[in-house]
């Protein structure tokens, strides 16, 4: 990784897992690091351990629950009071199938709100910052992405609910964002640039036992994970889960627009590479689409003065 003496990062969902891993490397390369977690205590281990390791870190927490719009806007609001530009943006918190329909504090199905209108807002509000710092924006998304569409006609599962599927839809309405902030990026000139990751399938704790989800055990698709993934076979690993996003944020020779992601059997684990963009997120007016109805949902507006 090149040196980022000077620059100033931001990873969401960076209290544990493959999170707290690329929080660590960017902290390792010289970057200020900002972790925003809904989980103060767990943020507070997960920067006990970086300066471990790494004594001279700069890392700083700050509150973000995802699921709150509210909570969203306040971080912007200690963001843009500092003042400071942002170099790196890496959306990477999530949540994954909710056993039942869950909804925000807003309202919306709880995938669809914290993986993709959370940070949709997130984005639009840090876009001054962004701007200054000609940041790259990272978004993280999913195998999960490869398959299924926007259920256009009950975006928040009202009528339905299916775990899996809703999940699928907040990774594409969330890639299709992150191609078009960058269409909009180059037409506005913003000088933000923007890209997707995936991290292939690795034992992280999105299905693990999360009881705030109504989860009270790991799912047997975690301990198959765990088990296949501690043998090498097939699957990547919590370490190898992160680096496709550590490329897209800041390899010089990543592209905007692209995604990257492991590049073994199927995309499930293996070194970092650039892939081709999954068949539901080539649409560009699926992707105007999705930019309309964040916007109304979030009354987000983005403005880069």
């Amino acid at each position: 990784m090149a040196n980022l003496s000077g620059k100033r990062a931001v990873i969401t969902g960076a209290s544990d897992g493959m999170g707290l891993g690329m929080a660590e490397r960017l902290a390792a390369a010289g970057a200020e690091v900002i972790m925003p977690v809904r989980n103060p205590r767990k943020g507070e281990a997960a920067v006990a351990r970086i300066r471990r390791s790494h004594p001279n870190a700069q890392v700083s927490l700050r509150s973000l629950d995802l699921s709150s719009l509210q909570s969203v806007a306040a971080l912007a609001d200690s963001l843009r009071e500092e003042g400071r530009p942002i170099h790196i943006l890496i959306n990477n918190a999530g949540v994954m199938t909710p056993p039942k329909r869950q909804v925000t504090a807003d309202g919306f199905e709880a995938q669809l709100g914290t993986n993709h209108l959370g940070h949709f807002a997130l984005v639009g509000q840090l876009l001054p910052l962004l701007r200054a710092g000609r940041a790259r924006v990272t978004s993280q998304i999913s195998v999960a992405a490869r398959r299924g569409a926007i259920n256009w006609d009950d975006l928040n599962w009202e009528r339905s609910y299916r775990g899996m599927r809703a999940y699928g839809q907040s990774k594409i309405a969330f890639g299709l964002f992150g191609l078009e902030l960058d269409r909009r990026s180059r037409a506005h000139g913003w000088g933000v640039t923007s890209n997707l990751s995936h991290p292939g399938v690795a034992p992280t704790s999105l299905l693990a036992a999360r009881p705030e989800l109504g989860r009270s055990k790991d799912t047997p698709q975690v301990r198959l994970i765990r088990a296949l993934s501690a043998r090498g076979i097939l699957l990547g690993t919590v370490e190898t889960a992160k680096l496709p996003a550590l490329m897209a944020a800041t390899d010089p020779g990543a592209k905007a627009g692209a995604l990257y992601g492991p590049s073994g059997p199927g995309n499930l684990g293996g070194p970092p590479a650039e892939q081709q963009l999954y068949p539901s997120l080539r649409s560009t007016e699926d992707a105007a689409r999705v930019w309309e109805f964040s916007e109304q949902l979030t009354k987000t507006v983005f403005d880069a003065a």
